[in-house]
């Protein structure tokens, strides 16, 4: 007898490539991609934390003093790393948004790769990625990729559409993401824009499927996901096998010690890992990764 396809599920992460919020939720989202095991469609929409419009600083060597700090306070209740120095607070998240964006069009692999990078720019190397020629340069050499086709789409009007329409988008929060009251640090409610608007928080995932949907706002544990999707979607979720370590490192090229703690078993690290160390703890990169990342510059190691 014939099966009857999977319920037709869609998971939106509204995220952004230099949130550090977004960031400390690699982690989770990352067991969550591998238990869904690709039978729901999984889309980012980026919500601009960094607007072109927002007022340049009166004082950016105080305004990035005070960023540091909170990304120092962030990272002490996510455990993500940090970067030990941060240069300035990201201009723009445009560039970062329009890169992974057109990343996208290469297929989900590759989109993942570059986000990541991006992500690291400022969470490890403290340097955003907030010019195309940054986010470019960021990204060269991650495997895959097409870096002149990535060029090329960043810079198309299509590309620049969809990043609008995900701008869009994000000021445009369900009513359960405004009324959301989760706890502290990080509620999660949908946040007052300039124009007496609102944006989701970031990160939000919102979970669609037949039997309705959930908003899960914020950064939360990988429990409140798991049951956001099993309330609508019972069966769907499987739970995924720890990894060993070499296995783990291949396949996600790039670790924190808060993701192999979710996604790895065995004793760490392998012996062909890459260690740079950052503000608060290690990043582990697969040699392959390590041979083109921007951390290489910066004191990156291999663990013998």
């Amino acid at each position: 007898m014939t099966q009857p396809p999977p319920p037709a599920v869609e998971v939106v992460e509204y995220t952004d490539p230099l949130c550090p919020w977004a960031w400390g939720s690699e982690p989770v989202f990352r067991r969550l991609r591998a238990a869904l095991g690709g039978r729901v469609l999984w889309r980012r929409v980026h919500g601009l934390l960094f607007d072109v419009d927002d007022d340049p600083a009166p004082d950016p060597a105080a305004e990035t003093a005070w960023y540091a700090r909170h990304v120092e306070e962030i990272s002490a209740h996510t455990r993500a790393p940090r970067a030990e120095r941060l240069s300035r607070v990201a201009a723009s998240s445009w560039p970062a948004s329009l890169a992974a964006k057109a990343a996208e069009l290469q297929g989900e692999e590759v989109a993942g790769r570059v986000l990541r990078r991006l992500r690291e720019t400022v969470f490890v190397l403290g340097e955003p990625a907030d010019t195309p020629a940054l986010a470019l340069a960021a990204v060269r050499g991650a495997p895959g990729l097409d870096p002149v086709r990535l060029a090329t789409d960043a810079a198309a009007d299509d590309v620049l559409a969809r990043v609008r329409a995900d701008w869009a988008e994000a000021r445009r929060p369900v009513r359960e993401a405004l009324a959301a009251r989760g706890p502290s640090p990080h509620p999660g409610a949908a946040k007052e824009t300039g124009d007496g608007g609102y944006r989701y928080a970031l990160p939000t995932m919102l979970v669609r499927a037949p039997a309705g949907q959930h908003v899960v706002p914020g950064w939360r544990p990988y429990e409140e996901y798991a049951c956001a999707v099993e309330e609508l979607c019972p069966g769907l979720l499987r739970t995924p096998d720890p990894l060993p370590p070499d296995e783990a490192l291949r396949r996600y090229r790039s670790l924190t010690d808060p993701e192999r703690a979710l996604l790895v078993t065995g004793a760490w690290p392998p012996p062909e890992a890459v260690r740079v160390d950052t503000g608060n703890g290690p990043l582990w990169l697969h040699p392959e990764e390590a041979a083109t990342h921007p951390a290489t510059a910066r004191g990156a190691r291999a663990v013998c």
